[in-house]
């Protein structure tokens, strides 16, 4: 009801939210609402005290939870999106933004120091034995998000055994086999992605998609999106340009889980290559998790389907809120079971 009134009157006083609601609240909840509000970065407040005023944060679509189900309720040509790629959402609208709130990155912080005394008394073999084990999880699940069929199991037998599964294309094998290589790559090399750059993102597509027939490096022309109308851009110079943005800004920030998200998301959005862009996104925010000696996300128990919902609610209303919580559920489940 708060958010509602201030999207309609802008600059209120707690007091003018409070009699403009008829009081169906008592005005001490309406002050703790709006706390909460503000430590979410859903409204923003000016002035001090007595003379606060409130209004709608200019971030607040990025974080404002849409309900998933009732927002797929309606068919594609139904939904109102933003059909093309928003201009100003990374050099203008992230830019100062933090992703997290203070109560997410408390339990990210706890996670992480719980990841580092694990580590700690841990054999440099027991270390590789269980990032192997992680790897083939991602591995595995990275791939069955684009549709490779292997299971987890059959996985497991091609990346230590070489042995393919019955039944299945060649094409899916080596989708696995590339998650290994790439994952491998970065782990062998984890200062080479500090800082990020192009080159670097392009180097992990390469490894991503050698020997599927993909076209390496910034695609030249347009392409679509399964299950959705917006339109990534298609200009070859505007997409380096947008890579660029992304790197400057993963670069800028501090915090880990900052950087990590980012990518996931943006490479995600700016579609750079013809195929393989959620695999490079999902791999360079492990990357990046890695490099700053960070639990890294094998997604292992993220539903496919609940993934691309999530993803897809981002291209179409530029909205973290779903993805986010699939990153910090993500983060945890690693910490708790890898390591």
């Amino acid at each position: 009801m708060i958010l509602n009134y201030l999207k309609n009157n802008a600059n209120s006083s707690s007091k003018e939210i409070f009699e403009g609601l008829n009081s169906v609240v008592s005005y001490a909840t309406i002050k703790r609402c709006l706390s909460k509000l503000l430590s979410e970065n859903y409204i923003t407040q000016q002035g001090n005290a007595k003379n606060s005023r409130y209004a709608i944060s200019p971030t607040f679509n990025l974080f404002y939870p849409i309900n998933l189900d009732e927002y797929y309720s309606k068919e594609i040509d139904e939904r109102e999106i933003l059909t093309a790629y928003n201009f100003l959402l990374i050099p203008e609208t992230l830019q100062n933004v933090p992703l997290f709130t203070v109560e997410e990155l408390t339990l990210l912080n706890a996670l992480q120091n719980k990841f580092s005394e694990n580590t700690a008394q841990l054999s440099e073999f027991e270390y590789k034995k269980d990032m192997e084990r992680l790897a083939i999880d991602l591995s595995w699940k990275s791939s069955q998000i684009e549709g490779n069929t292997y299971s987890l199991l059959e996985t497991e037998r091609l990346l230590k055994d070489k042995q393919t599964a019955a039944g299945k294309t060649k094409d899916e094998a080596v989708m696995l086999l590339n998650h290994k290589d790439a994952i491998d790559f970065v782990v062998a090399n984890p200062d080479y992605f500090l800082p990020l750059s192009i080159a670097k993102i392009e180097d992990l597509h390469s490894i991503l998609i050698k020997e599927l027939g993909v076209d390496r490096n910034i695609r030249k022309r347009r392409v679509g999106i399964t299950g959705t109308n917006y339109r990534p851009l298609d200009n070859e110079f505007q997409i380096r340009e947008a890579l660029q943005q992304t790197c400057d800004l993963i670069n800028s920030r501090e915090n880990t889980f900052e950087k990590a998200l980012f990518a996931l998301v943006l490479l995600s959005y700016i579609q750079a290559f013809a195929d393989g862009n959620k695999r490079v996104a999902r791999i360079t925010a492990n990357a990046l998790l890695i490099a700053n000696k960070h639990c890294p996300i094998s997604f292992r128990t993220v539903d496919a389907v609940d993934y691309k919902k999530a993803m897809l609610l981002f291209y179409e209303q530029n909205n973290l809120s779903a993805f986010k919580q699939i990153f910090i559920n993500q983060f945890k489940f690693a910490v708790e079971n890898y390591f």
